[in-house]
């Protein structure tokens, strides 16, 4: 089912609408250079990205140490109002498994420091045959309060992490769950704190399909009930591996009712972008998915 999942303890009562940040998984793809980036120069291709989108996903940081300097360089050639998220290294996720990863995490905090307060989420991906470990989890979210000055969440890829003592923890430590939507591992909705995170992988073919125009719209009407409800949004396509992830983001801006810059209207994949408000969702729409 694809339904808002709101737990009785993470409801708000503000009537502050929430912030809403959509983008892509990543932006330094050759892929795109006959399409998204036509006419552009590599580098000008972040330059070029943070134009067409109010936020992008840093996927390198989760592979490589990156230097403070890029950081600095990357915060400089964006908007003011742009924000970054960025993914925690897999030597804290996948090797550690979150245990003993204190200075792993604040190695991390100090590099992306220099993206100063651009920097909104960082999210933490869990492998996919990484089980419920309540202990590991109860002992890890307290280490990543040596970095509060942003936002966490974790994207928990096995259903067994899917229970109300988890959930219960992540509300304590004001840690999001990633919602991801991906053909191999499951969906959950929780919402635990005040803002909420989501990642759209490929509905049917992970990293390469296109979501339909009904997905989509469902997706929006989330949104914007999330965002009525006083939490921030922070959604990325991470369906890159084709060039849909910039279809679907300029797409979604669109339902949104998010202006979309002028240089963003070219074609992609062959297919005119819809303009800025073009099919937009109102707020409070559910719907569910087959």
């Amino acid at each position: 089912m694809h339904g808002i999942g709101v737990p009785t303890h993470a409801k708000q009562t503000t009537k502050r609408r929430g912030a809403i940040f959509v983008g892509t998984s990543g932006w330094n793809y050759p892929s795109w250079r006959k399409t998204f980036y036509r006419g552009v120069p590599q580098r000008g291709w972040l330059a070029h990205a943070a134009a067409a989108f109010g936020s992008l996903e840093v996927n390198g940081s989760f592979y490589v140490q990156i230097a403070p300097a890029t950081y600095r360089r990357w915060r400089d050639e964006t908007p003011p109002d742009f924000r970054f998220a960025i993914k925690g290294h897999r030597f804290v996720t996948h090797y550690k498994r979150l245990r003993d990863v204190e200075r792993s995490v604040v190695l991390l905090r100090d590099q992306a420091r220099a993206l100063g307060r651009k920097l909104a989420v960082v999210i933490w991906q869990l492998p996919s045959n990484f089980r419920l470990d309540i202990e590991r989890l109860r002992a890890f979210l307290p280490t990543l309060h040596r970095w509060r000055s942003v936002r966490h969440a974790i994207e928990f890829r096995h259903r067994s992490w899917f229970t109300a003592e988890v959930e219960d923890l992540l509300h304590r430590a004001r840690v999001a769950v990633c919602l991801s939507d991906a053909p191999d591992f499951p969906l959950w909705r929780a919402v635990t704190t005040d803002f909420v995170y989501v990642r759209l992988h490929g509905h049917t073919r992970k990293y390469r399909s296109r979501y339909s125009r009904t997905h989509l719209a469902r997706w929006a009407a989330d949104v914007l009930t999330w965002s009525s409800s006083g939490r921030d949004v922070y959604l990325y396509f991470d369906n890159d591996a084709e060039g849909a992830a910039v279809t679907d983001t300029l797409a979604m801006r669109a339902m949104l009712g998010t202006p979309t810059p002028a240089i963003s209207q070219r074609r992609t994949q062959g297919r005119r972008l819809p303009r800025a408000g073009e099919g937009a969702i109102t707020p409070g729409g559910t719907g569910s998915l087959p």
